[in-house]
């Protein structure tokens, strides 16, 4: 299924990994995706919005990825609901995603590994079963993982459809 997105840094997990590894193999493996979907290409690329009716951009889902880690490890799982958000602005709905004019992605790419390597840490210290809070209600971290899970494949998703009509490029 996933043998033509071949890259020495993704790997399919095991079929018999027990369920923190399988989890986090997968979390992996969708953080790698979403890099991959975004190499190869310049700035304007990545910057492209090719649905007309879409705000999204290869560069913006990497920035509103980060926002994801940041949320749901910093904030959720040690509870750190006064984190500050990166790029977003609450006032303003998907404002991670656009304006992206003077967008600096090497400085937008670093800030999302920055917020990636952020949640392994928080999330070493954590059982599946522990939980931290999420509008009010406690949330484990296996939920967080599995809505990190969902959130970039649905994501990855969206950069198949985006890379494609940037560049014409498939599966990747």
């Amino acid at each position: 299924m996933v043998d033509d997105l071949e890259d020495p840094r993704r790997h399919e997990p095991s079929y018999g990994l027990d369920e923190r590894d399988m989890l986090e193999a997968w979390l992996e493996f969708h953080r790698t995706t979403l890099l991959i979907k975004c190499e190869g290409l310049d700035d304007r690329g990545r910057k492209a919005r090719p649905v007309p009716s879409s705000k999204l951009s290869l560069h913006g889902l990497v920035r509103h990825m980060a926002e994801v880690e940041r949320n749901w490890f910093h904030r959720a799982l040690l509870r750190r609901p006064d984190a500050a958000d990166i790029w977003s602005d609450p006032s303003v709905e998907d404002s991670e995603l656009v304006p992206l004019d003077d967008a600096d992605w090497e400085a937008d790419r670093a800030a999302w590994l920055a917020e990636c390597e952020t949640s392994r840490i928080a999330a070493a210290g954590y059982g599946l079963d522990d939980a931290g809070r999420r509008d009010g209600q406690p949330c484990t971290l296996r939920w967080i993982y599995v809505h990190m899970i969902e959130e970039y494949a649905r994501h990855n998703g969206h950069a198949d459809l985006i890379r494609e009509l940037v560049d014409g490029s498939v599966g990747c």
